[in-house]
């Protein structure tokens, strides 16, 4: 802090500093009203005497004062001992964000809301204010102000009372730091030299941080930064005049003038505040009066609850370090809790909800919402839901394609097939329990098909999956007794929101696993490599053309979902060229909930969460060299279709398929103008009868055989045709009928 100049240079005609009026001013008054040639009355003798003996009695006492003090300071600061300096003070232990924004404090062991604060935390006005009411000449005393204590001595004489005290901001410091129960002659001495020793060793910024600190407001508020955040609900850095001026009163009785129970004495106690720096030429008489129109607040308010798992997590790991300094963004993580709250709120009561936020190039957590409310109870509000172990459901398919892009299997415009089989005893089926027939596989992973995941799974090897992810610095918990299997791949399998987020920043780094930290200033690990670039790429960019929630844009985060078994845990990952966001949603205690999926519960609240960030989403790298960008046509022979090696996979059925139309086709309707549109042809192979035929999930017929059908559309738009034959084998596609 600069060092700040008290103005105490009054204006003509001002009270000069003593207290008394200035020379021109007594002047102007003996001109306006000369003195009585006459005798005074009696009565006005006495009065004058009687004040001229407590004048001298006055100045006696402060001469005696002063001279106790400046006479025998060696011998007073030996028979007071050492004098405490503030480095052992009890303070409440906070947690800040990576811009220095408080995320939460905690109480001392006393139960004091005490956060330290020094000159650089708070706004100017308050020291104008502070220094112009308290203590005029802070910058040029040594601890004890002689004119303060004479001015103090003569107004106590002359009035009868206290107007005004003679201690100085290092007489209250000390205060302070020695509490004395009662006031006596005794104590404002050891004040005094306290005062003169805290000036020799204390610089006189460090003497305002102090005052700063343990200047007490009311209930269990000590220091200005509490005061603040207790009473205006915002750090002192930014004071109204009406707000500097009202924590410089209430430290003179803080129980009596505590706004939150006495509200119109803390009004009038600001005020005569203010009154009393009006005349030092700080501010105008307008900027005096708005003040003075300010309102006082009446009660108080919470301190600041931003990211408590994250602060309580970085108070278990030092509890002795403070402050803690967190990458977390307190702009971000209080608006996706925000965001939290609002969706469980609509989801159901028992629902909840976690989000994490990564920056990618650093691995930095940005925000963590371990749980929508700290203090619902019904919610396990303090479990942290970012921790918990549950399954991923698809979540986990892009690492499987990403390995088999990386061995050479597959390339997202390899054909692969979509139809029922058995692997063993464990037949995979798809969510809606319908089959897409033969697709690339960079559609097999936008719509997030289990039998073409599962096929290339078991190409790749499910230790080689479990393996490669743990390497990466992923935690993935199998059942007990249980080894890794296909089902690994739909979810048999469990992972912490923080690992997954993890590992799919890692795809948006093309293939490095940057570990996540959440210590600003802390050692950064190295990357960890997850997949090679080429295969990495392919992931993301195939991801960057999944089909977007309802009313979101596409094409702009690369994102997955995943549902786990029985409905209980929803997923949604997604990342562009800056930011990872992972979201879970379900039920804290891991029971069913009858529809939930990642799709409809998950991935609106991370397009939201995106959305929220407040910035355009930045594009995902370029195409490292190596990359192959062809159509399924050009590729290697090899590359154009996927054919599994294994001997598990085998065909349920003898297959049956739709030859025609072929899956994503447009078809132009025909027939006369104002009539019915001409039947759709239906070519149907294979299969074991009879064959049913549904059109938009509505049945259409049954037939005997293999063959050709028709059907009447009822006009342009898509129409799903699904065919499934006696043993359950199915085939379905998609058409655009214009």
């Amino acid at each position: 802090m600069s060092k700040m100049k008290s103005s105490s240079c009054p204006q003509r005609g001002e009270v000069g500093t003593s207290g008394m009026p200035r020379e021109g001013t007594l002047r102007h008054a003996a001109e306006a009203n000369p003195p009585h040639p006459g005798p005074l009355p009696t009565r006005e003798r006495e009065r004058q005497q009687r004040g001229g003996r407590l004048a001298a009695y006055a100045a006696i006492a402060t001469l005696w004062i002063v001279a106790i003090v400046a006479g025998g300071a060696v011998g007073l600061f030996q028979a007071f001992g050492p004098p405490p300096l503030g480095r052992d003070l009890e303070l409440s232990s906070v947690v800040l964000d990576r811009k220095g924004q408080l995320l939460r404090a905690y109480l001392t062991s006393e139960g004091r809301w005490r956060l330290p604060a020094t000159t650089k935390d708070v706004d100017p006005r308050f020291f104008e204010v502070l220094l112009a009411y308290e203590d005029k000449r802070f910058w040029h005393h040594r601890g004890v102000d002689p004119f303060a204590m004479m001015r103090a001595a003569w107004q106590l004489a002359t009035h009868g009372r206290i107007v005004s005290g003679g201690s100085t901001l290092s007489m209250q410091v000390a205060r302070l730091l020695e509490p004395r129960a009662k006031r006596s002659f005794h104590v404002k001495v050891r004040e005094a030299v306290r005062g003169l020793e805290l000036e020799w060793k204390l610089s006189k910024e460090e003497i305002l941080d102090l005052y700063l600190t343990l200047a007490p407001y009311g209930g269990n508020l000590e220091g200005v930064r509490a005061a603040s955040l207790a009473y205006f609900n915002k750090e002192p850095r930014r004071l109204t005049l009406g707000e500097a001026a009202l924590l410089v009163a209430l430290p003179q009785s803080p129980e009596l003038r505590r706004p939150d129970r006495y509200q119109e004495a803390a009004r009038r106690a600001r005020n005569r505040v203010l009154d009393r720096i009006a005349g030092h030429g700080l501010f105008t008489a307008a900027e005096i009066e708005r003040a003075k129109r300010e309102p006082v607040p009446n009660a108080r308010k919470s301190l600041p609850m931003i990211a408590p798992h994250a602060a309580d997590e970085a108070m278990a790991v030092s509890p002795r370090q403070t402050p803690q300094r967190l990458t977390i963004d307190a702009s971000i993580q209080r608006t996706l809790e925000a965001l939290a709250r609002d969706r469980v709120a609509v989801l159901g009561p028992d629902m909840s909800a976690a989000l994490i936020v990564v920056n990618n190039a650093t691995g930095e957590i940005l925000a963590r919402i371990a749980s929508p409310d700290y203090f619902d109870e019904r919610r396990a509000g303090q479990v942290d839901l970012t921790q918990a172990i549950r399954s991923p459901g698809s979540a986990l398919k892009p690492f499987i394609y990403g390995i088999g892009f990386e061995d050479g299997l597959i390339h997202p415009d390899t054909l692969i097939e979509d139809r029922p089989i058995r692997f063993g005893a464990y037949a995979p089926e798809n969510f809606d329990l319908t089959f897409q027939g033969t697709v690339t596989v960079r559609r097999a992973l936008q719509l997030s098909l289990n039998v073409p995941a599962v096929a290339v799974l078991e190409e790749v090897g499910p230790t080689r999956l479990i393996t490669r992810l743990a390497q990466a610095g992923a935690t993935l918990i199998l059942p007990k007794t249980e080894a890794p299997g296909l089902a690994l791949g739909l979810g048999g399998v469990g992972v912490r929101l923080t690992d997954l987020t993890m590992l799919y920043a890692g795809l948006a780094r093309q293939g490095t696993v940057a570990p996540l930290n959440e210590g600003l200033g802390a050692v950064q690990k190295a990357p960890k490599r997850l997949i090679e670039p080429v295969a990495a790429w392919y992931v993301a960019s195939s991801l960057l053309g999944t089909p977007p929630p309802e009313s979101a844009a596409g094409g702009r985060i690369a994102f997955k979902t995943g549902t786990s078994y029985g409905y209980r845990d929803a997923w949604a990952v997604g990342f562009d060229g800056k930011h990872t966001i992972g979201v879970w949603v379900g039920r804290p205690d891991g029971a069913p909930v009858t529809g939930l999926a990642g799709r409809t519960a998950a991935a609106p609240i991370l397009f939201d969460a995106f959305a929220r960030l407040g910035m355009s989403p930045h594009p995902l790298p370029s195409a490292p060299r190596g990359v192959l960008i062809t159509s399924t046509a050009k590729l290697p022979p090899p590359l154009r279709r996927f054919a599994s090696h294994g001997a598990a996979g085998e065909a349920m059925t003898p297959q049956v398929r739709i030859l025609f139309p072929p899956n994503g086709a447009s078809l132009e309707l025909s027939g006369l103008q104002g009539e019915a549109p001409d039947p759709i042809a239906i070519k149907i192979a294979g299969g074991t009868p009879p064959l049913n035929i549904m059109l938009n999930g509505m049945p259409a017929g049954s037939r005997s055989g293999a063959g050709t059908l028709f059907f009447e559309p009822d006009g342009p738009g898509f129409v799903r045709v699904t065919v499934t034959d006696a043993t359950g084998a199915a085939d379905t596609v998609l058409v655009r009928l214009q």
